[in-house]
């Protein structure tokens, strides 16, 4: 045998000998062969379970396995003869090496195949008397006749799961004996047929079995969804089906197989649709009643509500195109037409792949494929649609969708990655938009392939030759790539910031007042405004170049007319104003035309001001949206407006309207106040005088600023002002915003609840809190009601808060945040008993029946009243009092005899006596008090145990004790009253039968006695408990919630069903334990990092698992179990799929809860003669079917793992936790992409399928449905491609998106109900299609940076989101956890757009495309989700990177385009300031320093400020010295951390940090890693910003000396410090000496390393080079690069004139020598670099010339030196002079490298380039080297970076030390 079968023979041993035992050796899922059944045979499921029966009966019948195998295999061999498909081969040949090894097992002897059959049948009678199948039937169904809420919930779900696994088994038995032998005994055929009517509910299904009864899946048994089921059967008004049309047998025919029929619909779409249909209208029907059982029929109203949203966007569509729906009448559908048009679009759509992009496209589809099933419908004869048949069949797929995808995926193909320009090709928008006019029509049905809609591009490379007509035009809108976009898509704002900036220049020059000239010059802001709209227009025409030959004509009318307007009116006003200006200078004057202008101006500014006043109110938006017909009504709007299908009504309710211009009334009056007073006006007198300064001497060769009023220092001065003009608007809108959002906070109740102090001093209000808000409302709660009944009522109220309260803190233990004996504090008695008050948790009452008695004891002399009032004045005092008062006469009532309890009741009723007559001081001896509490505690000791006869005995004595003490020490009143009792109790006593009978406790009694006991025993507050702080966080953030806004909560039965989405890729599922045990470069593990970062969570975990708190990791390899919760917990504290899966799947668990305390169920009425036990009974309520089931009919959770296909296929272990996922939560869902190669016409053709997966009984993938694709489903973005495709599975009528780093929380799942109801609240004029979610992120416990960044995350996804939801009104989705209403989303494009770059923040766009779909964003704070981020700095440059290149190609998109231009003009600002003007104002917060450093510069290196300096000194001018010595100390980040503070204050109050991240290890990033990362976007730049402070500091003149200079310069410098340092003093252990070597080490390594073919940019500085020139490809970037490079130039320029060698010269002679000396020197750096290789015969002469050549350079400085006035500082301004001068040459040179090739000067300009890397990287590098020479430097950045960590006490310097073995635990 050969080695390679040797080999798989012992991998298939293994995988067989792991798929007995289901596990691995870490208790994951093992995959054997039988989980390996290549995709190329996945279409025959049989051969997985043949092959898994095989597996499970290999020990009890070896040749059964055998005949299995052989089977199998024959399957195999007949699906693929020539094993041509992946991996069919390998699977065949590892099938039969286990065949060989089952013959091999064999005695001697040939095998008789002809018994085979015999054998099969007999197993088959043998395995179902084995495993006792009746008997196992008719338990179960014992069982399941017990009720819904038995208590043997758990028994049953093992018997169920038992006997699915043994009729899972005989199913396959059955199935290879028929497929063998037709030839079956008609005894063994009965027993069989019996065997497969039990087998119907192992059918593969998602939620509900509608292909399958099933006896298990109490859904279906529910009469909304039977009436749901029964609404799709078939009707008389559908033609009868050909017989030879199958149809299951285990259901009835209905309207989806009429469809499937006439369409050619697939089988698995329509089973999907069928159930996704079922979903949908059972779930309408419960919101409005639950039918009649007996026969349940759909209500009109559910079925219309469906119809209705499910159609809403096919209905506008018509409307907007003004044609006719497939209905003339809506009135006159009948309810089986109205499903059948639903039924048939969401069909279309289930089958649309990525068409599903393109929602008009659908509508175009459903409307001519409606009318098709219209025509047939009214022909009565079942038939196959034209448009969907040919000769080789009937297929929508084929015939529909594959046309579409094909051209959208030539497209597509054609964008060259995402690197062909924009405007180049079509993508998913440009298809859509085309059906959004009457040329659609055009295409024809079926379609009409020779249209140029479906004209395929020729490939890029061919274009070139062949032309721009080789392709088809964009559509509606050209994203050209061009900055112009932000003045085109909010022209608006920037005109008026324009024309508000000359209004109030205009006004300041005119010295405040305002007088007839003033007044003239503002009339100029008429021309400003027209000349500027011209400009609008010119980009109208510039910006659809490239789709003028397809877009529509009324769109091109428009863009001319509007340009045609706007020259017209430019030049007629601007003519207008010139004449009025010059008929002013007249002296006769009568100002005529002046009056006409201002006639002109102020009629059109009415007109357009009325226009706009107008449209802000509902009602005229109404009246001219219905008068659109009208044709002038149309005109007039569309010459004003842009008009297209989506974007229509984009207005608010007027109340709405005011509150957001309000607002931005105070932001734009705060920044033009202070533009005006603290901006302009300043400068208005300098200004004038530097205008009227002449003959200015100037140190260099001025050619620029002669005779023009020296226009470049005016620029000097007003630059920075502009630039800060221009972004100020921002910091203004920070500060107001950050102080509504914290008023709206306040406002909402935010931090109310923000400490454990207040967590326990409202904690009595939290029952009556969330009776309000979290459960269904109850009748009679609000009435009147006496003290009795209230305190009756908190008790009720109590009751049914306990269970919820109760499972959240259970929870909190299950999570390892809490300790055994702190979940015993926290936990809250279930409030059942008799004691007639509210028994709170222990936490709240702890220790104080010790200082009640302490009060008591040292209260001898006072009154009753005077005691109980000290008592009285701590609540849970007062509790716990009046508890231990009544649970001691309650125990010892129920464990006493009669005679015992006559002397209970004697006791009490002399203790009630006293109270009333308030002398119980001086009826009983209360300093004794402390003795009764002993007794009693040692009785309820005794009590608490299991009963034994020793402790029955010692029982009896502590009774008799305590009778004792009672009797003789405490009472002292006169007992002559009750003389016959006390006499009777006496003599009981004294003979010694008192208390001889005591009746033990049963089991609901002794938890009252553990209690009690709990209450006497524990001396210690409890007032820190939970000590975890995310522990306690979470409980404040659940309690604060109580008491905040929201809407009502439905009973589960009548809440809205909601699906969560998570997008995976290929990141951990589930950390490995290899990965936990790898070692970093220090010697610390994940593992052993996480004990240390969460001590007290590692001993909680070790004590929930059993093991001692002192154990090691390696203690646990002794146990699977133990290992695989290790595995678990480690996950569960990162950001992996686990813990999302975990917290996903909380909304199942908090649903099934609520059904099951609801009893909402099998027809129970709600709360319906419901006594407390059954209220607060929670005993198994995860194992109530019904329980399950409405929580599966009412979520869902689908994980599309996109390349799960492909990882199983590769035996990943990524696909193995997947797997391992699945099993443990069988609610959870798994879509993904399955390619598939298959055969046809003799080669191997690709298919791919979109397929769901479950887990079986058995552990294994259980394929659901399998949904073929036209092709390869990524054409865009991949997460977009991947949510689109598995959005199918989705179900409910909302959809929450989870990112695969978040996390979610029990107590916060319970809420879910709450915000669902938002759908249905009032936030506006529109109802809500998104639904904002608050986030707590946590990540940031650790490190200083990452604490900022969760804290600055925070206080956008709170402060900042709430007031952009009111009163901004333009929230979008920003990729967090928002909740989409789901069918409103899916017929209009999904929740996200996947094309190409340009929608790489692909969660944005579904924002974007709600609101211009007319939906309403909003924003809930009651409810949280967790969120994970990134928190090295390395990891968060990257991140908000990607962020805002995603912004810039934002800026590109139509998006932003039509809502900056539909928008109004306030929240068109809104907008602006909170997308893309973000970063543009971030921008120029960098440009302005640059503005104000060059000016400065100009001013020192020209003298020009030195000359106005002294000529203001000697005329006193201070204004324009103060102008000159602007101090530039207006720092804009500072206030963009406000929104942070105001929300930290607001939520967790002052100095109080709560950390609860959950950071892994910092990595120590290297010095070149750093520098790849940071050179070009940070080091560069910090580099030109020291290098213009140095400048200014040699040659600027400041008066005020050096600390004028510091005060003007210093945050310059710490803004170039921060960009050249910060990534070093971030980055842990960066200034350890050791580590310092090694990086220079490995720096210079990579410097020098000559790059190469397939060497990556971190290998080698010559690869990372030509990366980061990568971008400069187009003529357009080379010549922006050359001008940008340009003002490297002025360095040089400017310094040698300040030479003290050139004396007075000012001439360019001096200018032009100095290239010569850089030219000499350039020269002198070619010699010294001259290539080794090239002179390997000349070294001798090539070493002489350099020797020779550098001694005659230092000889000719020498001389220069002595000879000439050339000084050793001018050497240093020298160096200062040439090194930007070479930065910039080195630039433009890069910039044109391929001309640079050509020359031949590529080689030297990369060595000039290398050596300015090694300087740069010299320049940072040497103060680290330095400071890393002292220890305490890296002392104290270990504690600035890790302050947080030490706040909790955590040793980091022990994590960060290194060589730490992990046994040290």
């Amino acid at each position: 045998m050969s080695g390679v079968e040797e080999l798989w023979e012992r991998l298939v041993r293994a995988a067989l000998r792991r798929e007995r035992t289901g596990d691995d050796a870490y208790g994951r899922p093992a995959g054997g062969i039988a989980g390996n059944v290549p995709s190329a045979l996945a279409k025959n499921r049989d051969i997985d379970e043949i092959l898994r029966v095989a597996d499970e009966i290999q020990d009890d019948d070896p040749t059964v396995s055998r005949i299995l195998c052989e089977h199998a295999y024959s399957l195999s061999q007949n699906l693929d003869p020539n094993s041509e498909g992946r991996g069919v081969l390998q699977f065949k040949t590892g099938l039969m090496s286990v065949i060989k090894q089952k013959l091999a097992k064999r005695e001697v002897g040939t095998i008789d195949r002809s018994q085979d059959i015999a054998r099969l049948q007999e197993f088959y009678k043998s395995y179902r008397k084995k495993n006792n199948v009746d008997k196992l039937r008719e338990d179960e169904m014992q069982l399941r006749e017990s009720g819904a809420f038995s208590r043997n919930l758990g028994e049953l779900e093992r018997k169920t799961v038992k006997r699915k696994r043994v009729f899972a088994t005989l199913k396959v038995l059955g199935t290879v004996l028929e497929q063998l032998t037709e030839e079956i005994p008609d005894e063994l055929k009965r027993v069989m047929e019996s065997d497969s009517a039990s087998t119907e509910d192992l059918i593969a299904y998602n939620i509900i079995p509608i292909d399958a009864a099933s006896s298990t899946n109490a859904i279906i048994f529910f009469p909304e969804v039977q009436a749901a089921v029964s609404a799709l059967n078939y009707f008389n008004g559908l033609p009868e089906l050909p017989r030879a049309y199958f149809i299951s047998p285990t259901r009835n025919a209905n309207m989806l197989d009429f469809l499937q029929y006439t369409f050619g619909f697939q089988k698995d779409n329509v089973a999907n649709q069928r159930e996704h249909i079922v979903h949908l209208l059972a779930n309408e029907q419960s919101r409005l009643g639950v039918p009649d059982k007996t026969e349940p029929k759909l209500d009109e109203a559910a079925l219309q509500k469906v119809f209705h949203k499910s159609l809403e966007n096919y209905i506008n569509w018509c409307n907007y195109l003004c044609i006719t729906p497939v209905w003339s009448s809506l009135e006159a559908v009948g309810k089986e037409k109205k499903l059948l048009y639903v039924s048939l679009y969401l069909l279309i759509w289930g089958e649309a792949s990525n068409v599903r992009f393109l929602p008009e496209c659908l509508c175009y589809i459903f409307h001519h494929m409606a009318r098709e099933m219209d025509e047939i419908l009214r022909q009565q004869i079942a038939q196959t649609a034209n448009s969907c048949t040919s000769e080789n069949g009937v297929s929508f797929l084929d015939h529909v969708i594959f046309p579409l995808y094909d051209i959208i995926s030539a497209e597509a193909t054609n964008n060259d990655n995402g690197k062909a320009p924009h405007s180049s090709w079509r993508n998913y928008d440009d298809f859509n938009e085309y059906f959004w006019s009457l040329h659609c029509f055009e295409l024809s049905w079926p379609w009409r392939i020779s249209s140029s809609f479906f004209q395929k591009p020729h490939p890029r490379s061919k274009n070139m030759l062949s032309g721009r007509s080789q392709r088809q035009g964009k559509t509606s809108f050209v994203e050209h790539r061009t900055f112009f976009h932000l003045y085109h898509s909010f022209h608006r704002l920037w005109i008026f910031l324009f024309m508000m900036f000359q209004g109030l220049a205009i006004i300041a020059f005119n010295d405040g007042k305002f007088n007839a000239k003033t007044l003239r010059e503002v009339l100029s802001l008429g021309p400003t405004f027209v000349v500027m709209k011209f400009f609008e227009s010119v980009l109208d025409i510039f910006m659809m170049y490239g789709a003028y030959t397809t877009t529509r004509r009324s769109a091109l009318s428009r863009i001319f007319l509007r340009f045609l307007w706007f020259t017209l009116a430019s030049v007629f006003v601007t003519f207008l104003y010139v004449k009025a200006l010059q008929e002013e200078s007249k002296s006769d004057s009568n100002s005529v035309i002046f009056r006409f202008y201002v006639i002109v101006v102020g009629i059109y500014a009415g007109v357009q001001f009325f226009i706009s006043f107008l449209m802000r109110i509902p009602a005229c938006h109404l009246l001219t949206n219905q008068c659109d017909r009208w044709p002038l009504i149309r005109f007039v709007k569309w010459l004003r407006q842009e008009r297209h299908y989506v974007g229509r009504g984009m207005y608010e309710r007027s109340l709405d309207f005011i509150k957001y211009m309000l607002f931005w009334l105070v932001v734009l009056s705060a920044k033009f106040s202070f533009a005006y007073f603290l901006q302009i006006k300043p400068l208005v007198k300098p200004t004038r005088d530097i205008i009227k300064e002449k003959n200015l001497v100037y140190s260099w060769h001025d050619f620029v600023s002669k005779n023009n009023h020296n226009a470049l220092t005016i620029v000097s001065v007003w630059s920075p002002v502009v630039f800060i003009y221009l972004l100020d608007i921002y910091v203004f809108y920070t500060l107001v915003s950050a102080v509504w959002g914290f008023l709206l906070g306040a406002r909402a109740r935010l931090g109310e609840i923000r400490s454990l102090e207040a967590l326990q001093k409202l904690f009595e209000q939290f029952p009556g809190a969330f009776m309000d808000t979290l459960h269904v409302a109850l009748p009679n709660r609000s009435a009147q009601l006496s003290s009795v009944q209230v305190v009756e009522k908190n008790k009720v109220d109590a009751a049914r808060f306990s269970p919820f309260w109760n499972e959240i803190i259970r929870n909190l233990r299950e999570e390892d945040y809490i300790t055994n004996f702190e979940l015993e504090l926290l936990l809250m008695p279930r409030n059942s008993g008799d004691i007639p008050l509210v028994q709170w948790p222990l936490f709240l009452l702890a220790s104080k029946i010790f200082l009640a008695r302490d009060i008591v004891v040292e209260s001898n002399k006072d009154t009753q009243d005077e005691l109980w009032d000290r008592i009285s004045r701590d609540d849970y005092m007062m509790y716990a009092v009046q508890e231990c008062y009544y649970a001691i006469k309650l125990i010892l009532t129920e464990v006493l005899d009669d005679a015992g309890r006559m002397w209970v009741e004697r006791v009490y009723d002399d203790i009630n006596a006293s109270i009333t007559k308030r002398s119980i001081h001086v009826d009983f001896r209360l300093n004794k008090l402390a003795v009764v509490i002993s007794r009693i505690t040692a009785l309820m000791g005794i009590l608490k145990e299991t009963e034994t006869p020793e402790l029955e005995k010692g029982a009896v004595r502590a009774v008799q004790d305590l009778y004792d003490v009672v009797r003789y020490d405490v009472l002292s009143m006169n007992m002559r009253d009750n003389y016959d009792t006390w006499s009777l109790l006496t003599k009981a006593r004294d003979e010694g039968h008192l208390f001889q009978k005591l009746k033990w406790p049963n089991a609901d009694l002794r938890m009252q006695v553990k209690r009690l006991y709990s209450l006497l025993t524990i001396k210690d507050s409890a007032s820190s408990v939970p000590r975890n702080l995310e522990a306690r966080r979470r409980l404040e953030f659940f309690a604060n919630s109580l008491f905040m806004k929201m809407p009502r909560a439905k009973a589960v039965r009548q809440m809205l069903s909601f699906s969560v989405f998570t997008p995976y890729y290929s990141e951990i599922v589930l950390y490995s334990m290899a990965e936990l045990q790898k070692k970093n470069e220090d010697g610390i593990s994940i593992l052993f990092y996480l004990q240390k970062i969460f001590p007290d969570e590692w001993k909680n975990f070790l004590a929930r698992i059993g093991r001692d708190e002192n154990a090691t990791d390696t203690d646990l390899f002794d146990s699977p179990s133990d290992i695989l919760e290790l595995r678990f917990w480690a996950s569960y504290r990162g950001q992996t799929l686990a813990r999302t899966v975990r917290g996903m799947m909380y909304y199942r668990k908090a649903l099934m809860l609520q059904t099951y305390l609801e009893r909402t169920t099998a027809g129970v009425d709600l709360e319906a003669g419901l006594g407390f036990d059954e209220v607060s009974d929670t005993r198994g309520f995860d194992l109530s079917p019904e329980a399950r089931a409405q929580a599966d009919l009412k979520f869902t959770y689908v994980v599309t793992c996109q390349i799960y296909g492909k990882q199983k296929e590769e035996q990943k272990p990524e696909a193995v936790d997947i797997a391992l996922l699945m099993q443990r939560n069988e609610a959870l869902r798994v879509a993904f992409i399955d390619v598939v190669e298959t055969l046809r016409d003799g080669k191997v053709n690709t298919e791919y399928y979109s397929k769901l997966v479950k887990a079986d009984i058995n552990g294994k993938d259980k394929e659901i449905y399998s949904v073929k694709l036209p092709g390869n489903p990524k054409l865009g973005e991949g997460k977009p491609e991947n949510q689109n495709h598995a959005i199918i599975f989705t179900r409910g009528n909302a959809v929450q998106t989870i990112d695969m780093n978040q996390d979610n929380y029990f107590e916060e799942a319970l809420k879910m109900r709450n915000l669902l109801e938002e759908f249905h609240s009032d936030h506006g004029l529109r109802a809500p299609t998104i639904l904002g979610v608050r986030e707590h992120v946590f990540t940031g416990s650790v490190s200083s940076l990452a604490s900022f960044m969760s804290n600055q995350e925070t206080s956008f996804v709170t402060l900042g989101q709430r007031v952009l939801a009111n009163p901004l009104k333009v929230r979008m989705h920003y990729g967090h956890p928002d909740v989409f209403d789901r069918v409103f989303h899916i017929t209009r494009g999904g929740i996200s757009k996947a094309s190409r770059v340009i929608n790489i923040s692909e969660d944005i766009y579904s924002g974007f495309n709600s609101t211009l779909r007319q939906g309403n964003i909003t924003h809930h704070e009651y409810i949280q989700v967790g969120k994970g981020r990134d928190v090295g700095l390395n990891q968060i440059a990257l991140f908000e990177g990607k962020v805002s290149s995603g912004n810039g190609e934002q800026v590109l998109s139509r998006d932003i385009y039509r809502l900056g231009q539909l928008f109004d003009f306030f929240r068109m600002m809104s907008f602006y300031f909170t997308t893309v003007g973000y970063y543009f104002c971030t921008m120029l917060t960098v440009l302005t320093v640059y503005a104000f450093l060059y000016g400065k510069t100009y001013l020192a290196l020209s003298g020009v400020g030195e000359t106005i300096e002294e000529r203001a000194k000697i005329t006193k001018n201070t204004a324009l010295s103060a102008a000159l010595n602007t101090q530039f100390l207006f720092q804009i980040g500072i206030f963009t951390a406000v929104p942070m503070v105001l929300g930290f204050i607001l939520e967790q109050g002052f100095l109080r940090y709560q950390a609860t991240g959950r950071g892994f290890v910092v990595r120590h990033i290297k010095f070149s890693e750093n520098y790849r990362l940071y050179s070009r976007s940070h080091f560069v730049k910090g580099l030109e910003v020291v290098l213009l402070l140095i400048v200014y500091l040699a040659y600027g003149y400041n008066d005020g000396g050096a600390l004028a200079y510091i005060l003007l310069s210093v945050s310059s410098w710490f803004m170039a410090l921060s960009w050249l340092f910060a990534p070093y003093l971030f980055n842990p252990s960066g200034f350890e000496w050791q580590k310092v070597v090694v990086d220079f080490r490995d720096w210079t390594n990579w410097l020098l390393y000559r790059g190469g073919i397939g060497v990556k940019g971190e290998e080698s500085w010559e690869a990372w080079w030509e990366e980061e020139l990568a971008h400069i490809r187009s003529f357009g970037s080379r010549i922006a690069e050359t001008i940008l490079s340009l003002r490297f130039f002025i360095f040089q320029y400017g310094i040698v004139y300040k030479l003290d060698v050139k004396g007075t010269d000012t001439s360019l002679t001096v200018y032009g020598f100095s290239w010569v000396v850089l030219a000499v020197l350039i020269i002198l750096f070619k010699v010294f670099t001259f290539s080794q290789k090239i002179s390997v015969n000349f070294q001798l002469l090539l070493r002489f010339v350099q020797g020779l050549s550098l001694l005659f350079a230092l000889a000719g400085l020498v001389v220069a030196v002595i000879l000439t006035d050339l000084s050793v500082p001018d050497i240093f301004a020298c160096i200062l002079a040439f090194i930007p001068t070479g930065w910039g040459i080195l630039s433009i040179a890069a910039a044109w490298k391929p001309v640079m090739k050509r020359l031949g000067l590529w080689k030297f300009i990369r060595s000039i380039a290398r050596l300015y890397d090694a300087g740069m990287g010299m320049l940072i590098f040497v103060p680290i080297a330095f400071f890393s020479w002292f220890p305490f430097v890296s002392t104290f950045q270990t504690r600035l970076m890790f302050n947080q960590a030490f706040s909790r006490g955590l040793e980091i310097s022990l994590i960060l030390a290194g060589n730490n073995p992990n046994t040290g635990i």
